[in-house]
């Protein structure tokens, strides 16, 4: 007597798939290398930049080039007290954070409307912001009209003069805007919410990535600025960091292991602000990009 388990025969196990090995396709390759190599040309002058900053006059004379061997950290502590870096550097804080709070501000205030069609005729606005780009800074003026506003020589006025440079502001906050939904605009509206209440409990929320990237351009602006700072400052309590720099750089032009410690102290803050704002950085930008 044939049993159920002759007719339907012995059940063989099954097997296992064999693991699926992902081909490197060529072009990745080729996209990795363009990227390392592009790291290694924006590290390579930072390495140089410290290794120089590390080392004694004696050893720079040497071998320029070599890695350094004993390293001097005291050139940073020397550098700080012969520049007097400790004044600049609050200088420039202040300028910064003040300017590039108030320009982003205002691209909010210009680029939110435009983006919604509020003001009319939105596309002549937004080939203003592309020209705005393009035009030279009218130093004259800006020297003019602080000087018969009484605001030459201080620091609200250069603060006001480095607000007023929004850049590419506009643009980023009109492109990221178009990403939030208009019809909460028309909710907020039926619901009785006045526009700027709106502006700063709903979009500056959802912009935020936006006014980060917008607050990070402006704030590496200012703080790099040198030819404005040495027009409208001429004060040398109220310069900026960057004024001290060039300022050290004329007095020890020679001794380049504290130049390059000077240089490393007024880049440190920027270096490290960008290391961690980076993400609000590439957010901003991808969402204008997207809007």
């Amino acid at each position: 007597m044939t049993t159920p388990t002759a007719l339907l025969g012995t059940r063989q196990p099954e097997r296992e798939p064999e693991p699926h090995r992902r081909r490197v396709r060529p072009q990745t390759i080729v996209n990795y290398t363009l990227v390392a190599l592009v790291m290694i040309a924006y590290l390579f002058p930072l390495f140089f930049l410290v290794n120089t900053a590390l080392k004694s006059q004696q050893d720079f004379f040497t071998d320029p080039v070599g890695i350094v061997t004993s390293p001097q950290f005291g050139n940073f502590l020397v550098a700080w007290s012969r520049g007097n870096f400790g004044a600049y550097l609050g200088n420039s804080i202040l300028y910064t954070i003040c300017g590039a709070g108030l320009g982003t501000f205002v691209s909010l205030v210009i680029g939110f409307p435009v983006s919604r069609g509020y003001l009319k005729h939105p596309k002549l606005w937004n080939a203003l912001f592309v020209i705005l780009l393009f035009l030279p800074n009218a130093i004259i003026t800006q020297f003019q009209l602080l000087l018969r506003m009484g605001l030459y020589n201080t620091q609200l006025g250069y603060i006001l003069i480095m607000a007023a440079a929004v850049g590419v502001g506009p643009i980023i906050v009109s492109a990221y805007a178009k990403s939030i939904p208009v019809e909460l605009d028309e909710a907020a509206a039926v619901d009785g919410v006045g526009y700027w209440r709106y502006l700063f409990s709903f979009v500056i929320p959802l912009a935020r990535p936006a006014l980060a990237t917008v607050f990070i351009l402006q704030s590496i602006g200012i703080w790099n600025d040198i030819i404005l700072a040495t027009v409208l400052l001429p004060d040398r309590a109220k310069a900026p960091i960057s004024l001290g720099l060039y300022a050290f750089q004329g007095t020890y032009n020679n001794e380049w292991g504290l130049l390059a410690a000077a240089t490393l102290i007024v880049a440190a803050p920027l270096i490290a602000a960008f290391a961690f704002l980076q993400r609000y950085l590439i957010g901003g930008i991808v969402g204008s990009v997207k809007g």
